[in-house]
């Protein structure tokens, strides 16, 4: 779950009837004990106002689940949000993963404990995508025999979403890499290495509006934080798939209504968790988390999901039966894999 850094002002801490700051305290024997509030924090992408709603529905349904007070914590970096849930002080985060994995590697107690079905209502097809973009009245220059290519990027003015973001910078940079025959993908964060400029949109939806501005020539950001904002017209899943922004988007996107982009490539990334610090929340009120947020009523909630062309922003995009399903850190196996984490 995706950043907005650039275009979009944070929420900033969320004050909700029953908000306040999660915290823990040192017993006398200087062990940690469990936070007696909880913190809920979330990524950039999921921080925007119009995601406010969705934010204080899952604030809500854990406070009702573990009879807590809760605070909603947004955020303008990801580092911030990875930082807040691997020390402590955030005890429940929706995250990337990514930034989960990167949390994980700072603090083994940091475990995901649900992450969202796709269509089907199981985990088989529970991913996105991952894109590297060019603007459409631009996107035949860079095919090469016929078809869409990343060879003719080299050069040309980059923007992805943050260095700890999963679609929007570890899988593409990673293509990047492996097509390009890099040592490793340091050179692809700084101007004038591989790119003649790198910039980092802070979120899917600042890296989409640098390319769609243009201020980039190619980006990098993901299908699911840019949906509620636009729709793809063709194949989503395959290069050459085209998306454009609806004609009523709001802010960022109300300066680059209607403009259209197509992927260069497109790949596959598994869902987003939510995760928690198991240090900082017991055993108990995490199973109350996990019951409430399976139930067929979550399910069925539009706060948490939505198609992508209902009124309400959701939590999460809606697809057939999506829903969320209780998973472990080994369920993330591939992704470690692919980041080398």
């Amino acid at each position: 779950m995706k950043s907005l850094k650039t275009t979009l002002l944070a929420a900033g801490i969320l004050g909700l009837s029953l908000a306040a700051a999660g915290c823990s305290s040192t017993n006398a024997t200087g062990g940690q004990q469990k936070a007696k509030a909880l913190t809920v924090v979330f990524l950039p992408g999921d921080s925007a106002k119009e995601a406010g709603p969705a934010r204080t529905a899952l604030a809500n349904e854990i406070h009702k689940a573990t009879g807590k007070k809760v605070a909603v914590k947004t955020t303008t970096d990801y580092n911030v949000a990875i930082q807040a849930i691997s020390s402590g002080k955030a005890q429940v985060a929706l995250m990337g993963p990514d930034s989960y994995i990167q949390a994980h590697k700072q603090n083994a107690a940091v475990t995901p404990i649900v992450t969202y079905s796709g269509k089907s209502g199981t985990l088989k097809d529970a991913q996105y995508h991952s894109y590297i973009m060019v603007p459409k009245d631009k996107a035949s220059q860079y095919k090469v025999n016929g078809k869409y290519s990343l060879q003719k990027i080299k050069g040309k003015k980059m923007s992805f979403v943050s260095n700890t973001s999963t679609s929007g910078f570890a899988i593409p940079a990673g293509a990047i890499q492996t097509a390009f025959k890099l040592s490793n993908k340091d050179d692809l964060q700084q101007s004038g290495k591989f790119f003649s400029k790198v910039l980092f949109g802070g979120s899917h939806q600042g890296s989409a509006v640098n390319l769609l501005k243009g201020d980039a020539d190619v980006a990098a950001f993901d299908d699911m934080d840019l949906v509620s904002y636009g729709k793809f017209t063709n194949d989503s899943t395959k290069p050459g798939a085209d998306f454009k922004i609806n004609a009523n988007a709001p802010a960022p996107f109300n300066s680059v209504r209607g403009k259209e982009s197509i992927a260069l490539a497109a790949y596959p990334v598994q869902n987003e968790p939510i995760a928690v610090n198991s240090k900082m929340i017991s055993k108990a009120d995490t199973q109350k988390i996990v019951k409430a947020l399976t139930s067929k009523k979550i399910a069925n909630d539009k706060a948490f999901f939505a198609p992508s062309d209902a009124k309400v922003h959701s939590l999460l995009p809606k697809n057939g039966d999506t829903q969320f399903i209780a998973i472990s850190d080994k369920w993330y196996a591939p992704t470690h894999k692919v980041l080398g984490e």
